[in-house]
């Protein structure tokens, strides 16, 4: 089975193809194609209000290569979500009405506990770090959730509007910071064990720059020596130096802010990056829909 997972996010565009096999053990997830637009809606959305013209136009032609990028590998069913930016678009409705009637593809806009869930789903069905306690953080553009585990239980989940492109544009409230600050000092105080889980393309980025080998966590120490190392470098230098796309340089400096803060708050010393992220659970999670006959989007339709 061929499956297709659009995630539009703050900062880009991303769809997964990915086949779906399942042997009388298991389920096995192999990756065809992941092709990445950055968009940076999130830059019009949180400084106007608003997605401008010229990223609705962006958008559908977006759209355009996207569906056809799914008719080429024969993808049977898919969803599309849309994350923190398009939540907060004033326009987001009218933004996709334009889409579906240029596409024929229709964009779910998720909540932020949605959005948590189904991060959930794919870090359950991943099984790539033992640990009876864990916190799963995904920082984005738009915003941050985190998912507090309990042997593969969620006991806490939330969404806060703290986000890189947000910092980039001082649109992240002081209040937020300490609603963050307080879940998780509530919530992580005492607990022996826990580990921290990051996702999503900056942590992966900062992962790759610090050429450990896939399952080693990354330490604290490294986090903030990088973020100190990177803070003061012009956007050029960021992109030369480490070789970084131009939208990941913008971005990664914030995302490293607020990683150190959240490991800061925890007293951990250590966060795990298994490489995935929320276009993997969206996957994930439409297969499951099939499979309990929810009813998920044909191609075609």
């Amino acid at each position: 089975m061929i499956l297709g997972a659009i995630d539009i996010g703050s900062n880009a565009a991303r769809l997964l193809i990915a086949e779906v096999r399942r042997d009388d053990t298991q389920t096995h997830y192999t990756k065809l194609n992941l092709l990445r637009i950055p968009l940076r809606l999130g830059f019009d959305v949180f400084e106007n209000g608003r997605i401008g013209r010229d990223k609705v136009r962006l958008l559908i032609k977006t759209m355009k290569a996207f569906k056809i990028m799914m008719e080429l590998y024969e993808v049977e069913h898919f969803r599309i979500c849309a994350t923190s930016a398009m939540r907060d678009a004033t326009n987001a409705r009218e933004t996709i009405r334009r889409v579906k009637l240029s596409s024929g593809l229709k964009i779910e806009v998720i909540s932020g506990s949605e959005e948590a869930n189904i991060l959930y789903e794919n870090h359950l069905s991943a099984n790539l770090i033992s640990g009876d306690i864990q916190l799963f953080v995904d920082v984005g553009g738009g915003s941050t959730e985190l998912t507090l585990y309990m042997n593969d239980q969620v006991v806490q989940k939330e969404s806060f509007n703290i986000g890189t492109i947000r910092l980039l544009q001082g649109h992240s409230p002081d209040e937020e910071w300490e609603r963050m600050k307080l879940f998780i000092k509530t919530h992580t105080k005492g607990l022996n064990g826990l580990q921290i889980i990051g996702s999503g393309g900056n942590i992966n980025k900062i992962f790759a720059l610090s050429k450990l080998k896939d399952g080693k966590p990354l330490t604290a120490a490294f986090i903030r020596k990088l973020h100190t190392e990177m803070e003061f470098l012009s956007l050029h230098e960021r992109m030369n130096l480490y070789n970084l796309r131009e939208d990941r340089a913008a971005v990664i400096v914030p995302a490293l802010h607020i990683f150190t803060h959240i490991i800061k708050w925890t007293g951990n010393t250590e966060i795990f990056v298994p490489k995935i992220g929320l276009a993997d659970g969206i996957i994930k999670k439409l297969h499951h829909d099939i499979e309990t006959a929810v009813g998920p989007t044909p191609m075609g339709i």
